[in-house]
């Protein structure tokens, strides 16, 4: 079995889930390209917890973890299956590290991005969340724990930013702040080398740092996936832009060579 691919997504607005933009439908075709999976494990930035845990329900619920949108957004359906066993299995991976939750579903980190990757909703989803109490480097080892998974079928989704910063969004702005450009450079420029030490320790870039990550939860998914990744798989970097100065798109998609 071909080994399944890792795909970190740079999901931006809700609002990408109903639209029909460049972002979008670079989903679409990205989502057109990949192999039908066993199952998806999904780390949204949007389930953040005390511990980490693992979505083991049959059925997912849609979660709405969104205010201010239009009532069509809020009427979205996204009707994927849970997937038990292979939750189960992620539970056995990370070996105590995490707990069993049927609390959750799907969140907008998940639904929005899985609407143009898999519109039909037919692949078995679950989801593991972002534990706020990690370090970076447990992130990444989060990701590695999972790696064996792509052994199996199952396509690792990590859906966040790697610059988020809400309190800085400029809603005129149609690109990054500088600040932004630069950090979303390096970042880039260090999974593209292979380097993902470097973005693991990200805060090392100081100022931009800082301000693109003032807290983990959008910027802990792409750690994971990195530690699912591997230096050796080949790259595909998509939606290589910023947008309101202080949320980056850019995504990374790792596939077997």
């Amino acid at each position: 079995m071909q080994r399944s691919p890792v795909f970190f997504i740079g999901h931006g607005s809700p609002m990408n889930a109903m639209e029909d933009n460049a972002f979008t439908r670079e989903w679409q075709r990205i989502g057109a390209s990949l192999p039908r999976p066993k199952a998806i494990l999904s780390v949204s930035a949007h389930w953040f917890t005390e511990g980490t845990r693992v979505f083991t329900a049959p059925e997912n619920r849609m979660i709405y973890d969104m205010y201010g949108f239009p009532e069509a957004l809020y009427r979205i359906a996204y009707p994927a299956p849970g997937a038990p066993a292979t939750a189960a299995r992620a539970l056995q991976l990370l070996d105590g590290r995490a707990r069993a939750d049927t609390s959750w579903g799907l969140d907008h980190g998940s639904w929005s991005v899985l609407r143009h990757l898999y519109p039909t909703a037919d692949v078995p989803v679950f989801q593991v969340s972002v534990n706020y109490a990690l370090t970076p480097e447990e992130h990444f080892a989060v990701g590695r724990a999972l790696q064996p998974l792509r052994e199996e079928g199952v396509l690792i989704l990590a859906s966040g930013n790697v610059v988020h910063n809400l309190g800085r969004v400029g809603w005129d702005q149609e690109g990054g702040y500088p600040w932004a450009d630069t950090f979303d450079a390096a970042i880039r420029d260090a999974v593209r080398a292979g380097d993902f030490a470097r973005a693991v320790h990200y805060a090392d870039l100081g100022e931009p740092a800082r301000l693109s990550v003032p807290t983990p939860d959008h910027y802990a998914p792409l750690l994971v996936a990195l530690g699912a990744a591997d230096p050796a798989d080949a790259l595909q970097v998509s939606n290589d832009a910023r947008t309101m100065g202080s949320l980056s798109m850019t995504s990374y998609l790792f596939t077997e060579t």
